[in-house]
């Protein structure tokens, strides 16, 4: 009966076929077999050596991936990734939100901003051993040991300043590793297409197959003249990277092997099913609620006012694309039975621990779990209100002001992250920053329907209730709000940035309302943090145990095994391949230029540039048409959907296509590469189908959507004429 079970388990969770897996560069020579079944020719052991090409082209931006493309610095990444650069640069006299960027010349590139960063992640190394050393069985000392060890190694790692390291969390506290990554602080913006092709289609066609968008932009490495990290000054030169990915400007065709290089940000495939069942029951929804309501308010506000649509686009674009997931997640569960699944590959789990000898012990362990969980769920409840009844944008900053002046109080190995020396250049940044991203009547709306939410709900805050009650029935709480707003100065820049040398006492008995009421708010917030640290250094015992166990089930069962996505460098592999949709149609793995005529109306998101329509009109395809985007039948590769019920002929340029690499949110920009690590795409995007792969891979219907090489080639060769960036591309034929 048991292999009965884990048979149909293999089978539901695609074990037999999937291109499963985001995986550790260090794991690629024990999957070379895997690559090689894939067509990927690149040797194992290079693609797990970080130091060779192509993973030393591979950059994060420290939400995105991105990737350099020539000796010159330029970097390749999507739209939506440099949208914050877009945004920065974009004013009233010129938009280039709404009509793009080209600088034909290196002295035209504009700053990104002083927050935007490149990290070129140089060393991953093991600690679990160092970070483990001490560790107390009290919780709260367990955590504060762990933190300790993480900010020395942290500390040792940063002795040069043009590096940045941290120490990262693996299969939930059971390895760590220390990341060691070269901090560019000068990017530029180079070349952004309009908005109307970068995110074609808009939310409405956000996660949807067939897609039509040219999510890519340029952007540059600058350095000081010494060839070292330096921040932004004229004076600075390109960067000249270790290495750069050639194009292939002959793309891919159904079948072919790819490999994506990239930053995935958060995956929750060892979770429990107990966890799966409070997403998709509360946190899910009460998110998408709230997401909802404030994209509302934005669309709103900013159709009256072209100002706050310009500050506040970074937002809504993120928000909109967080609440189409959330969306997703909830119809993904409802549409495939996730929780039943899980359900059932959990109690096989318990019994395969009951089993066997070496791991019988773990079940207790597993119980204890279960119960932490509980508890965290409640915790989270309890606070979600009261977090987000302190949103404002001036509440936070002053908030973490005055959490500065208490932090450094301390010797810097000592204080909170975030807080200490490492950490001001971008404390410093964020401050100045506010200004292109805050509205006060945007900030003050926003605000005030999240403490509305907060007043309508049970779990209160006596510090917080005090501020908002008001013994005169008159006045409401927008009057209050009214009142914070029109006496404080943190809205002054240059005052801001005095606050970072202020100490405590000055804090303490300033009349600023928002400092007022983040001193007000601190001990209660500094309550819930131990409370949080507490919970944290129980489950740092409870989950490693519980991971070490699954590990072992895996492995018995020939089942992958890789970390969850946590932000740091990975690599999936899988084939170009369409996909048979919920609606019994199959999704050929690539669309054309007619596309973007078609779903043309001329209204947003739907509105070509006229310059792109006209080109398909005439038939501008240049060098970049293809005739066939499908192997020869007789090919070995021709072996799945992709060559069932094939077009005759293709006979346009591909725009986007698929294929069944294993990617989530954070993989957005990354290199996709052909077998000998050409570049020939931009990964962007996954299916609305595949939304619920944070959870469990389904290898028929996840598929990750990417802009076609061959698309951007056509846009800079044939829409933009960015002949300039052309010539510094290097090219490979097939």
């Amino acid at each position: 009966m048991r292999k009965a079970l884990v048979a149909a388990l293999m089978l539901s969770s695609g074990i037999v076929i999937a291109d499963e897996g985001q995986w550790q560069p260090y794991q690629m020579p024990s999957i070379a077999d895997k690559l090689s079944e894939r067509g990927i020719e690149i040797p194992a052991k290079q693609l797990a050596d970080l130091t060779q090409y192509p993973m030393n082209a591979v950059v994060g931006l420290g939400y995105c991936t991105a990737s350099f493309v020539s000796p010159q610095g330029l970097v390749v990444t999507n739209h939506h990734c440099a949208y914050r650069a877009i945004q920065y640069n974009s004013k009233k006299e010129h938009n280039y939100i709404a009509d793009g960027f080209l600088a034909k010349q290196q002295k035209d590139e504009p700053s990104a901003g002083p927050n935007e960063r490149l990290y070129i992640t140089e060393a991953v190394t093991d600690v679990s051993a160092e970070v483990k050393t001490g560790l107390s069985d009290d919780p709260l000392k367990r955590f504060e040991t762990i933190q300790a060890n993480r900010k020395a190694l942290i500390k040792e790692c940063e002795s040069d300043e043009n590096y940045r390291c941290s120490v990262r969390s693996f299969h939930n506290g059971l390895e760590y590793y220390l990341i060691k990554q070269l901090i560019i602080r000068d990017v530029r913006l180079v070349y952004a297409p309009p908005e109307s092709v970068g995110a074609f289609g808009g939310d409405i066609d956000n996660y949807e197959y067939p897609r039509h968008s040219g999510d890519f932009t340029f952007l540059r490495a600058y350095v000081g003249q010494d060839g070292k990290p330096a921040a932004y000054s004229e004076d600075n030169v390109p960067f000249k990277p270790k290495s750069y990915l050639k194009i292939n400007a002959d793309g891919v065709k159904a079948g072919d092997g790819v490999f994506v290089a990239g930053y995935p940000g958060s995956t929750s495939r060892y979770r429990l099913t107990s966890e799966l069942k409070f997403a998709s029951n509360w946190l899910y929804p009460t998110y998408a609620e709230r997401y909802q309501l404030r994209i509302d308010t934005i669309e709103a506000m900013g159709n009256q006012d072209s100002n706050i649509k310009l500050k506040y686009a970074g937002s809504l674009a993120s928000m909109a694309n967080r609440m189409k997931k959330y969306n997703g997640l909830l119809d993904g569960f409802k549409a495939t039975d996730i929780a039943g699944i899980k359900q059932a590959r959990e109690d096989d789990f318990r019994q395969w621990l009951a089993a066997d000898t070496q791991y019988q012990s773990y079940q207790a362990q597993f119980d204890k779990l279960e119960t932490l969980l509980i508890d965290q769920r409640h915790a989270l409840q309890t606070r979600y209100y009261f977090e987000n009844a302190q949103s404002s944008a001036l509440l936070s900053t002053a908030k973490q002001l005055y959490r500065l002046a208490k932090e450094k109080t301390k010797p810097d190995a000592q204080r909170e992250e975030g807080y200490q020396s490492r950490d001001m250049k971008m404390f410093t940044a964020r401050l100045k920053r506010l200004d292109r991203s805050f509205d006060l009547s945007m900030d003050k709306t926003l605000w005030l329907q999240d403490l509305n939410a907060y007043l309508a709900q049970d779990h209160r805050v006596e510090a917080l209730d005090k501020m908002l009650n008001s013994d005169d029935s008159n006045i409401t709480l927008s009057d209050k709000l009214d009142g914070l707003y029109s006496l404080t100065g943190l809205t002054d820049q240059a005052k801001r940035l005095a606050w970072m040398d202020a100490d405590v006492a000055a804090f303490e008995t300033s009349a600023d309302p928002f400092i007022r009421l983040a001193v007000t708010l601190y001990d209660t917030n500094m309550a819930q943090e131990t409370a949080q640290k507490t919970l944290a250094g129980k489950l740092s015992k409870a989950r490693p145990d519980y991971m070490e166990a699954v590990i072992a089930y895996y492995k018995a069962n020939n089942w992958p095994v890789y970390p969850d996505a946590n932000g740091t460098l990975r690599i999936t592999y899988g084939m170009v391949d369409g996909y048979q949709s919920k609606d019994a149609l199959y999704k050929q793995p690539f669309t054309r230029l007619e596309g973007i005529v078609a779903k043309h109306t001329g209204i947003a998101p739907f509105d070509a540039p006229q310059k792109v329509l006209d080109a398909i009109k005439a038939k501008r395809y240049g060098r970049h048409m293809v005739e066939s985007v499908y192997q020869d039948p007789a090919s070995w590769l021709c072996r799945l959907f992709s060559c069932l019920d094939k077009p005759e002929s293709f006979g346009s340029v591909p725009v986007n296509f698929l294929s069944s690499v294993d990617t989530t949110g954070g993989n957005s920009g990354s290199p996709v590469l052909n077998g000998q690590g050409d570049l020939v795409g931009l990964n962007f995007d996954s299916t609305y189908e595949a939304i619920t792969k944070d959870w469990f891979f389904n290898p028929t219907i996840t598929r990750a959507v990417h802009v076609d090489i061959r698309y951007i080639l056509w846009m800079m060769d044939e829409v933009d004429h960015a002949d300039n960036l052309i010539k510094e591309l290097e090219f490979v034929v097939n």
